[in-house]
């Protein structure tokens, strides 16, 4: 005899209320096991890819392990040292960056320059405004890379507990099966297998998309010459998951670096556009097409509203979560659509009488 639907709404809020407070007090420390299983998540298909090929789990999870040490090492060797350069040197030459723009303005916009105007004034404020703001932001990001994912979690506690994770994976998954409700269990699996094909769809495909656009954007930009081409291009393709974001952010970025290390040069300047327009034109007709597909459930502004929120609420660990939450959401309002859609609310008494 199943539990009345009074009973169980209670105890799945009460399930949801309590990892709402345990996400509250303890999302730092569950901030590696997080990553670890979003991790674990992401590469579990080249494992299991990996076993249709004959190799076993554990063999499996130790070959993806020894390429994953291997790539890290060739990054932390070659990238990320290059990237910090960058972003130092980018963070130098600021200052000297708003003072030939307020220069440049002078020059061609005099009338803008003119002390009692207000477009001077707006002009000032806005300067001053960006000065300030770019300044606490990359703070503020460095300060929280800094203090939340240090040297421990990056290098011992991430990496194991995804090594772990990745090799339990289908048991673990077999595991939760097993304790389903069982009057639940058909429905809850279904919902769950599109919740997955929600998350495979965009985190694993818009992962890839990001990967390969950023390493476009940031080789062609050093080859274009850009003095920070490499950083532009980690940038653009950090936000790439965001549609157009990625482009307009890094585009404006770029051009604007351009403008100040190429005046003059305009064939050097349009090279400089054309390389995002190249990347867009890439990215809408072949990238996402082939690797998320035309539908992944998560629109874009439901996404920005989910890592704002969840980033308010839970911090770092709320912006990981954020995604798969969204999708969630996404999959289980679809759902009760659906079933209100079929329910006597919605079609009355007199379609039942029709029919």
């Amino acid at each position: 005899m199943a539990l009345p639907a009074k009973d169980q709404l209670r105890y799945w809020g009460l399930a949801l209320a309590g990892l709402v407070v345990v996400l509250w007090f303890l999302g730092d420390v569950l901030m590696p096991f997080v990553l670890g299983a979003a991790i674990a998540y992401f590469i579990d298909p080249v494992a299991d890819k990996l076993e249709d090929w004959g190799l076993t789990r554990a063999a499996a999870t130790a070959l993806i392990t020894v390429v994953a040490i291997l790539l890290f090492v060739l990054m932390m060797l070659l990238v990320v040292p290059a990237l910090i350069n960058q972003l130092i040197d980018l963070l130098d030459v600021l200052p000297q960056l708003f003072k030939d723009l307020r220069a440049f303005v002078d020059q061609r916009f005099p009338s803008l320059m003119e002390r009692d105007s207000s477009a001077h004034q707006t002009l000032l404020t806005i300067i001053d405004t960006l000065k300030s703001r770019a300044v606490e932001v990359l703070q503020t990001v460095l300060g929280s890379a800094l203090s939340a994912l240090n040297i421990v979690i990056l290098l011992v506690i991430v990496p194991v507990v995804s090594v772990y994770l990745l090799l339990d994976w289908d048991r673990m998954i077999a595991k939760i099966d097993g304790l389903l409700p069982r009057d639940h269990a058909p429905v809850i699996r279904k919902l769950a297998s599109e919740i997955d094909q929600t998350l495979a769809s965009f985190i694993r495909g818009m992962g890839t998309v990001c990967l390969i656009l950023g390493t476009y954007y940031a080789v062609a930009l050093m080859l274009a010459g850009l003095q920070f081409g490499l950083i532009v291009g980690f940038i653009a393709g950090l936000v790439t998951f965001i549609p157009y974001l990625g482009a307009l952010i890094g585009g404006a970025l770029a051009i604007g670096l351009a403008l100040f290390q190429f005046w003059g040069d305009w064939a050097q300047i349009g090279l400089i556009a054309g390389i995002f327009a190249v990347g867009q034109v890439i990215e809408g007709n072949f990238l996402t097409p082939k690797l998320v597909g035309s539908s992944v459930g998560l629109h874009p502004v439901w996404l920005l509203l989910a890592l704002s929120v969840f980033g308010a609420l839970f911090g770092f660990v709320g912006m990981l979560v954020a995604v798969p939450v969204a999708a969630a959401m996404g999959v289980v309002a679809r759902f009760g659509v659906d079933q209100y859609l079929s329910s006597q609310l919605y079609q009355g008494v007199s379609h039942k009488d029709a029919e």
